[in-house]
């Protein structure tokens, strides 16, 4: 039995395992270190989650999907094929299980529990979301980690340099930095800031706006077929600008193939608007935390989306000195989150390192500050503020604000706007008081948050004694019955067996080569994959890998004879 990290991405998601010898990758089916997320359906109905996915974004767009992670706890419904509609939960759960079919397949043992990260600024609802993919991917989870926590514990762990750091992480889909302190074993989060609607995926957005501004293209007259090819394009060409200042790009759209380059300067150009919303997160957590640019000993880079140089020449800029790359950005919150595992486990290498978290968003109620002012309107009180280091306990006193008041319905909330409509609502927690003239009786509101996320309230009447509890965990968004219905749901899914993932992996390449190519080069592709499909049909003992290996050097050299994307 086993206890698995996994970090589930916006692009890629990755599984790792604590061992004695640190943090450790399981690789998929395909040997691999990553898994898209991405989830497909073939021809025959069967789910495909993971790099044979990804290779038909944009064959078959209409029925497959990428970068649910931004929906989580959203209640969006994707269709895909006839008739077939998936919430991001149930999206996000195919991903899980996948990961959990590959951990359990590399280990030989069954895995019994995940820890699962999050980024820092997911709310309650989105945190929840995550729990309820887990539980439809048949996985017990009962801690999340934040990503930038995770990938300090990665850095941390390895490197075991102590200091002040702060954790830049810009993921596929999502921005979080984290302002830690390292000492002593000792890894302890001051402030945690982000944006969770920031990530690598707006890049490649203002890159395909770009694209088709050169080419004189409309965005909204493309079919969705040519916007796949052009999102497609428009990531190469933002891979492509992380290695050279240009880079040449060619795309068929319609019929007709277009070709052109960008350069950095225009990527930084076009980007100036998500740079800036960059700086915010950053101000926010070195306020929270009380520290300076000064104080900083480094800068941890996290995410994909850090590998472009126009993001690590900003950071350098921001905090004058140039970032620390002891950890692979892709991979460091998966190994975070296998060390989280680890300490669950209580493993003996980790006795020394002791983690601390903070409560991300500010929870508080919603009060009338004076009712007998003409058009009186609620607004928050704040009981545990943002960034308070936990476990934390706070309490507050409020007051009856109409004569004969007789209770009092404290209603909970997440969030930082003054507002209460505009925060998270957790639930309520409703006191019965004596009946008294207005600003009599008076109640004691006490907050105690954790470090798994649940959040324990309780409301004391002073002049009775009177108390009510009540504890709000990270719990489901769906109720039990819609629980048990998805998971039936879900497990009648034929999922494609783990044997043939490099088949599809493969032969989904080969579509995506067909649907680019035209004439007798696209006849080439259409006999070559049949007759791969025949032989593969037939062969027996060692014959797979070695007629694999033949076809991927096909396509490599009919690739050779395309346009480049």
């Amino acid at each position: 039995m086993a206890i698995v990290g996994i970090d589930l991405g916006t692009t890629n998601s990755a599984v790792a395992v604590w061992t004695p010898e640190g943090p450790r990758l399981i690789p998929n089916a395909l040997g691999e270190p990553l898994t898209p997320s991405v989830v497909g359906l073939d021809a025959d109905g069967t789910v495909l989650v993971g790099r044979a996915a990804r290779e038909r974004l944009a064959t078959e767009p209409e029925r497959t999907v990428a970068s649910f992670k931004r929906w989580m706890g959203s209640g969006h419904v994707t269709r895909l094929g006839r008739g077939q509609s998936f919430r991001p939960e149930e999206l996000s759960a195919l991903v899980l299980k996948s990961l959990k079919a590959d951990a359990q397949a590399h280990l030989g043992t069954e895995v019994t529990e995940a820890v699962i990260s999050v980024p820092a600024y997911f709310n309650d609802i989105q945190r929840k979301a995550t729990l309820d993919a887990a539980r439809l991917a048949g996985l017990p989870v009962e801690r999340l980690v934040n990503e930038p926590t995770a990938a300090a514990l990665a850095y941390g762990v390895e490197s075991k340099q102590e200091g002040t750091v702060l954790v830049f992480d810009l993921g596929g889909g999502t921005f979080d930095v984290s302002l830690l302190e390292l000492y002593e074993g000792v890894m302890e989060v001051r402030a945690t800031a982000g944006d969770v609607a920031l990530g690598g995926d707006d890049f490649s957005e203002i890159l395909a706006a770009a694209i088709a501004e050169d080419q004189r293209v409309a965005l909204d007259t493309l079919s969705p077929g040519d916007r796949a090819r052009l999102l497609r394009v428009a990531e190469a060409v933002k891979r492509g600008l992380t290695a050279a200042p240009v880079t040449a790009y060619e795309i068929r759209l319609g019929e007709e193939v277009r070709r052109g380059e960008l350069d950095r300067a225009r990527l930084e150009t076009a980007a100036a608007p998500l740079l800036h919303r960059l700086r915010a997160p950053l101000e926010r957590a070195l306020s929270d935390s009380g520290k300076r640019l000064a104080d900083l000993d480094g800068v941890i880079l996290v995410g994909g989306a850090t590998r472009m140089p126009v993001i690590r020449s900003l950071v350098a800029r921001l905090f004058g000195r140039l970032p620390l790359v002891h950890v692979d950005p892709d991979t460091a919150v998966a190994q975070g989150a296998a060390v989280q595992a680890g300490l669950k486990a209580r493993h003996a290498a980790l006795e020394e390192v002791v983690m601390t978290d903070v409560c991300p968003f500010t929870l508080g109620i919603a009060i009338t500050e004076n009712a007998r002012t003409a058009g009186a309107t609620q607004v928050m009180l704040p009981i545990i503020e943002r960034n308070a280091a936990v476990p934390v306990s706070r309490a507050h006193r409020i007051t009856t604000v109409h004569d004969g008041q007789d209770h009092i319905a404290v209603e909970v909330f997440q969030g930082e706007s003054l507002r209460p409509d505009d925060n998270i609502p957790l639930g309520q927690v409703p006191v019965t008081l004596p009946k008294a003239p207005a600003g009599t009786e008076t109640a004691e509101v006490r907050f105690t948050y954790d470090i798994n996320g649940a959040l324990e309230v309780e409301v004391a009447v002073i002049s009775t004694g009177l108390r009510r509890r009540q504890v709000f965990r990270n719990g489901a968004n769906l109720d039990e019955a819609e629980i048990e219905a998805r998971f039936a749901a879900l497990a009648a899914i034929k999922l494609a067996p783990r044997e043939q993932a490099e088949n599809r992996a493969l032969l989904a390449r080969a579509d995506a080569l067909y649907a680019d190519l035209r004439g007798d080069l696209r006849q080439h592709v259409a006999s070559r994959v049949a007759r791969f499909e025949r032989e593969i049909a037939e062969a027996s003992g060692s014959e797979p890998e070695a007629l694999r290996a033949a076809f991927a050097a096909d396509l490599d050299a009919l690739e050779d004879h395309r346009f480049r994307f």
